[in-house]
C-alpha cells in the first residue's frame, strides 16, 4: 500500500483536503504481482478549485519506526546503543522499448553477473553528521534485489527493492549513492524509502546511471526536499559541493558520450575546412563576432585550422551530457522525420533520372501533386526505378509500406482556403498571427530611416514618399495616421543590406532588403500599402531603392505578388536565423549550462527551471551537426546561403535580455503602451493581435507562479544577495555564457525579489511559449512554399531588364522560377515538417514528471497545481477567442484560428501546443 501511495502521490493526498474520489480526483491504478504497474498511475484534478495542502514539515525528523517508539515509550531518550532497524527502498527503473543485439547480450550478461555479486549497490546518507566521526551518518550498503529475475520483464517501468539496516538515531535521510557494477547503463527514475517516521521519502532521479567501468565514482541523488545553500543540512554540505564539482569537470580533454559534464565553448565547429575552403566558416563568439556560447565537446582541432573544432557527421552522435539526450520515443519521432530528409538528400544524386524540366515547378498544380501523389512520382521515379536503386533495405521497406513516404500532409494554410495566401489581407494577417508575429512594429517616423553607416551603405533615407501611401489612409494625412497609431512596418532593411552584395553573388540566390508599410483599418485588420525593395548602391546617387504599391492592372498585380514573395523570404530568414534560432535556442543554452554547473539539484530555483531545460542541449547539438552547419539544411534552403549564421550573429549585437520578456518587447516595438489600468499593465495598440493577446495571458500565469515560488524561499532580498549558488548561476550565464556582453549595462541586477521574478519569468517564457509561437507553425504555414518562400532565385523585373519580356509573356512561370526549385522546396518541407512535430513524450506547460513528488515542499506542489489549472483556463479562453467573429485575425471564412499558444496538443504536426522547453 505504501508503494501505491508513493507512486500515486498519496503522501500529498494524506495531508490534503481532497474530497471524495467521485467528485474531485480520479485515481487510475492497476497492480501486478511484483508491484509493477500495468497502467501508469495518475493523479488528475477534475476541477480546478484550490487544493488545500498543509505546509511541509521542514525540520529534521528522527528515523525511528513506530515499533521502536512503542518499545522505548518508557524513556524520553534514544538509547545510547542505538537499535538497528530495516528500511525498505523501492527503486523504479525505466526499460527501453527496443534494444539492439549488443544491448540484449549486455543485459543478459548483467543478469548473470548480478547473481555472482556484481550488483547495483545503494547506500543511504543522513542529513545529520555523526558527532564522533564528524562525517555524515551512513547506512550499510544494500544490493538491489531480483535484478536477474526481472531481466525479461517487458513493462516500461520495473520496480526493484533494497533493504537498508540503519541505526535508530540515523536522522532524516538526505541522499543516496548508487554504484552500478553491471556492464550496461540503466535509467533510474525514482527511489522511495519506507520505514522512517517522516512518511515515505522520495528521490526523483530521472538520470542514467553509468557502469562503474565507464564512470567509477558513485552517483549521488538527493531527496526531493529543496534547500537554499545556507540551509543545507550538515550531512549534505560536502556532497552538495562534490556533485557540482563533478558536473563542472576540469575543462580538459574530449567528452565521452557517457559523461555528464556541462561546460562552455564558442561556435567553432560549424565549418569543415578539411573538406575544402568553401566549407570554412568564421568562429562565432568572441571579440570579432559576438555570439552566445554552446556546450563544450572538447573534440580535436581540424588539420587545416587549429582554431576550428573537428566535425562529427551523421549518423555519429554529437556529445551532450548523457541526461540531456533524447529519450527513446523522442528519438524515434526525430529519426523518422530525419529519414525523410535523408531520402531527399539521395534524390539529387539521381539527377540523370530527373528530366531538366522537372527541376522547377511549372504550374501551381505541380506543388499540389506533392500532397496528393508525393515527390517520387513528381520527379518521375516510378516504383520499378525506386526498387532498382542501391538503397538500404530499411529505406525501400519504408517506402513500400507507407505507400509514398515522400507524400506530404496538406499544410494548414491551404487546407481551409487554397488561395488565401495570395490575398493581401492574409499576407498582413500573418504578421500578427502567423509563425513570425514578433517583427511587426508601429511606424514612429515617416519615411523610415536606416541606422546603417551612410559612408558604407549609402543614404539613410528611404525611397518611400508620402505620394506612395496617401491614397490608402482612409482620408487621413500621413501625420494624422502616425499620431493615431495607424501605420505599422515590417523593416528588414538593416538586417539584410550589409550582406546583399555577397548573397546576390551566390549561384541561384537573389534578395532585397525590404520594408513593408501597413495601415490599420477600422475593422482592426492590417492592409499592406507599400513595399520598398533595396539593393546596395553600385555608385554614389545610383538608384538602388524601388517602391512597389498596390496593383492597378494585371502586370502590376504580378509585380506586387513577386514583391510580397521577397518580403516573405526576408521574413522567413529573420524568423529562422534571429527570432527562432538565436533568441530562443542559442540564447537559452548559456543559462542551462550555468544552471547545471552552479546550482545543486536540491536548489529550489534549479527545481523550478528543470522542466524548462529539457532536451535543449541535444536539439542545439543536432542543429550544429546538420542544420546551421556549412552546407547544412539552413544554408541550402534559405536565401543568405553560407552567410546565414553571420546574419544571426549580426542580429545578436542588438540582443538585450531585458527586452526579451513579452511586455518589454511589445513596448519596445511600439505595439503596446504602459497602462496600469489594464490587466497586464499595458494596452495593445492593435487589440486583435492574437500572439500578444494570448501571450500576455500565459506571461501573467508564468509570472504569478514564479512570484509565489520565489516568495516562498526568499521572503527578503538579502537571502537572494547571499545565495552563492544563485548568484554564481546568473554571473556565469552572463560572464561566460554571454561573455561578449558581460559589460553591458542593461543586464538586470540580481539583488531583489522583483528582479529575480522578472529574470526567471523571462527564461521560462522564452523556453516555453515564445519558442512554441515561433516553431510549431513552421510546416502549417511554410509547408506551402509559395506562402513563405525561404529562398528566392530571381529579382522583381523592371521594364529595362532583359528578362522583362519573358515575365510579361508568362508571369506564372517567372513567379515559380523565382521560388525555390522542386528539390530545394521539398528538402525544406521535409525539415520543417520534422521541426513542427510534437513527440509522444512531450511535456506541456503546466505538466511535470512526477507532479506530486518533484518537490518535497507540499505548499509549492499545491501552487504548481494551481498554475496548471490556470493554464487549462487560458486554453479555454483561447478557444473562445478563436470562435469570436469580432477577432478577424483569427476567425472568419477560411481563416486559421490562432492556436500556437494553446497549451496542450496531441503528438504530430498540430499547429498548437506549448512544451515546457526548447525541445525541437
Amino acid at each position: 500500500m505504501a508503494l501505491a501511495k508513493e507512486i500515486m502521490g498519496s503522501s500529498l493526498i494524506d495531508k490534503s483536503s481532497f474530497v471524495s474520489m467521485s467528485s474531485k480526483v480520479l485515481f487510475n491504478h492497476s497492480f501486478h504481482q511484483e508491484n509493477q504497474f500495468l497502467v501508469k498511475p495518475v493523479l488528475v484534478p477534475l476541477q480546478y478549485g484550490k487544493l488545500s495542502v498543509k505546509r511541509a514539515v521542514r525540520g529534521p525528523v528522527a528515523a525511528i519506526s513506530e515499533d521502536l517508539i512503542k518499545a522505548n515509550s518508557s524513556s524520553n531518550t534514544v538509547p545510547e546503543n542505538a537499535v538497528k532497524f530495516k528500511v525498505r527502498a523501492v527503486v523504479t527503473v525505466r526499460n527501453k522499448h527496443k534494444e539492439d543485439l549488443k544491448e540484449t547480450i549486455a543485459k543478459h550478461w548483467d543478469a548473470f553477473a548480478d547473481k555472482i555479486g556484481r550488483n547495483v549497490v545503494l547506500e543511504l546518507i543522513s542529513s545529520e553528521v555523526d558527532p564522533k566521526t564528524k562525517e555524515p551518518k551512513r547506512s550499510k550498503e544494500a544490493v538491489l534485489k531480483d535484478w536477474s529475475k526481472k531481466t525479461n520483464v517487458k513493462a516500461e517501468r520495473v520496480h526493484y527493492a533494497a533493504e537498508f539496516l540503519v541505526d535508530s538515531n540515523f536522522g532524516e535521510p538526505g541522499a543516496i549513492t548508487v554504484s552500478n557494477k553491471h556492464q550496461k547503463e540503466f535509467f533510474l527514475e525514482t527511489i522511495t524509502l519506507e520505514g522512517f517516521a517522516c512518511d515515505p521519502v522520495h528521490f526523483p532521479c530521472n538520470s542514467w546511471v553509468q557502469s562503474k567501468k565507464d564512470q567509477p565514482a558513485k552517483r549521488i541523488f538527493f531527496s526531493n526536499k529543496p534547500y537554499l545553500p545556507s540551509e543545507t543540512p550538515a550531512g549534505l554540505k560536502a556532497l552538495r559541493e562534490k556533485e557540482l564539482k563533478d558536473i563542472r569537470g576540469d575543462g580538459k580533454g574530449e567528452r565521452k558520450l557517457s559523461d555528464r559534464i556541462y561546460d562552455f565553448d564558442v561556435y567553432n565547429d560549424l565549418g569543415n575546412p578539411d573538406r575544402g575552403v568553401e566549407l570554412t566558416r568564421p568562429k562565432l563568439g568572441g571579440k570579432n563576432i559576438p555570439y552566445p556560447r554552446r556546450c563544450r565537446t572538447g573534440r580535436r582541432p581540424t588539420d587545416t585550422d587549429i582554431n576550428a573544432e573537428s566535425r562529427v557527421e551523421k549518423p555519429l552522435p554529437m556529445y551532450v551530457p548523457r541526461d540531456e539526450q533524447f529519450e527513446e520515443s523522442k528519438q524515434k519521432t526525430f529519426s523518422a522525420g530525419r529519414l525523410k530528409a535523408v531520402l531527399h538528400s539521395l534524390i539529387p544524386s539521381l539527377k540523370a533520372t530527373i528530366s531538366s524540366e522537372n527541376r522547377d515547378f511549372n504550374a501551381f498544380s505541380d506543388i499540389d501533386i506533392l500532397y496528393k501523389e508525393g515527390l517520387l512520382l513528381k520527379v518521375g521515379l516510378q516504383d520499378e526505378i525506386w526498387r532498382s536503386l542501391p538503397l538500404p533495405k530499411a529505406v525501400t521497406k519504408i517506402q513500400e509500406s507507407s505507400e509514398g513516404l515522400l507524400r506530404y500532409d496538406t499544410p494548414k494554410i491551404i487546407s481551409k482556403d487554397k488561395f488565401a495566401w495570395l490575398r493581401d489581407d492574409e499576407f498582413a494577417r500573418q504578421a500578427l498571427s502567423g509563425v513570425n508575429p514578433v517583427n511587426i512594429e508601429r511606424l514612429k517616423i515617416f519615411p523610415p530611416k536606416s541606422n546603417l553607416d551612410p559612408e558604407i551603405y549609402g543614404p539613410q533615407e528611404s525611397a518611400l514618399k508620402e505620394k506612395h501611401i496617401i491614397g490608402h489612409l482612409n482620408g487621413m494625412s500621413v501625420q494624422e495616421a502616425l499620431e493615431e497609431n495607424k501605420l505599422f512596418v515590417l523593416d528588414y532593411h538593416d538586417v539584410y543590406l550589409p550582406f546583399l552584395d555577397r548573397i546576390n553573388a551566390l549561384d541561384g540566390r537573389k534578395a532585397y532588403a525590404t520594408r513593408t508599410i501597413f495601415f490599420l483599418t477600422p475593422l482592426g485588420t492590417l492592409k499592406p500599402i507599400a513595399m520598398e525593395l533595396s539593393l546596395p548602391s553600385v555608385r554614389p546617387n545610383s538608384q538602388s531603392k524601388r517602391v512597389v504599391t498596390p496593383p492597378v492592372d494585371a502586370t502590376t498585380n504580378w509585380i506586387w505578388q513577386l514583391a510580397k514573395a521577397h518580403v516573405c523570404s526576408n521574413d522567413a530568414g529573420v524568423h529562422q536565423l534571429v527570432n527562432h534560432w538565436l533568441r530562443t535556442h542559442a540564447s537559452m543554452e548559456p543559462f542551462i549550462l550555468a544552471a547545471h554547473r552552479q546550482m545543486s539539484a536540491m536548489h529550489p530555483i534549479f527545481k523550478l527551471l528543470d522542466p524548462h531545460m529539457r532536451y535543449t542541449l541535444e536539439i542545439n547539438a543536432l542543429a550544429r551537426q546538420s542544420l546551421i552547419n556549412a552546407d547544412g539544411v539552413i544554408e541550402s534552403c534559405f536565401t543568405p546561403g553560407r552567410y546565414c549564421m553571420e546574419i544571426s550573429a549580426a542580429a545578436y549585437k542588438n540582443w538585450r535580455f531585458d527586452m526579451e520578456g513579452l511586455p518589454a518587447d511589445l513596448i519596445r516595438r511600439g505595439m503596446a503602451v504602459p497602462d496600469p489600468t489594464q490587466p497586464h499593465g499595458l494596452k495593445l495598440l492593435i487589440e486583435d493581435y492574437p500572439y500578444a493577446q494570448d501571450g500576455l495571458l500565459i506571461w501573467s500565469a508564468i509570472e504569478n507562479w514564479v512570484r509565489s515560488y520565489v516568495n516562498r524561499y526568499y521572503p527578503n532580498s538579502s537571502l537572494i544577495c547571499n545565495d552563492k549558488e544563485l548568484q554564481d548561476w546568473y554571473a556565469k550565464s552572463i560572464n561566460v555564457g554571454h561573455a561578449d556582453f558581460k559589460h553591458a549595462e542593461w543586464w538586470p541586477t540580481l539583488n531583489n525579489v522583483d528582479n529575480l521574478v522578472s529574470i526567471l519569468t523571462t527564461i521560462i517564457w522564452l523556453a516555453s511559449a515564445q519558442h512554441a509561437a515561433l516553431n510549431f507553425g513552421q510546416y502549417p504555414y511554410g509547408g506551402y512554399v509559395p506562402n513563405r518562400p525561404p529562398l528566392m532565385r530571381r529579382l522583381v523585373p523592371e521594364e529595362n531588364d532583359t528578362e522583362y519580356a519573358s515575365f510579361v509573356a508568362d508571369p506564372q512561370k517567372y513567379f515559380l522560377s523565382a521560388l525555390p526549385s522542386l528539390l530545394q522546396a521539398t528538402k525544406y518541407m521535409a525539415v520543417v515538417d520534422t521541426l513542427s512535430t510534437h513527440s509522444p513524450d512531450e511535456e506541456y506547460l503546466g505538466e511535470r514528471q512526477q507532479p506530486s513528488i518533484w518537490s518535497g515542499d507540499a505548499e509549492i506542489v499545491e501552487s504548481f497545481y494551481e498554475f496548471s489549472a490556470k493554464i487549462r483556463q487560458i486554453e479555454k479562453e483561447i478557444d473562445r477567442r478563436n470562435r469570436d467573429p469580432n477577432f478577424r485575425n483569427r476567425c472568419g471564412a477560411g481563416v486559421l484560428p490562432y492556436e500556437l499558444l494553446a497549451p496542450s496538443s496531441e503528438p504530430g504536426v498540430t499547429c498548437r501546443g506549448v512544451p515546457n522547453s526548447v525541445s525541437i
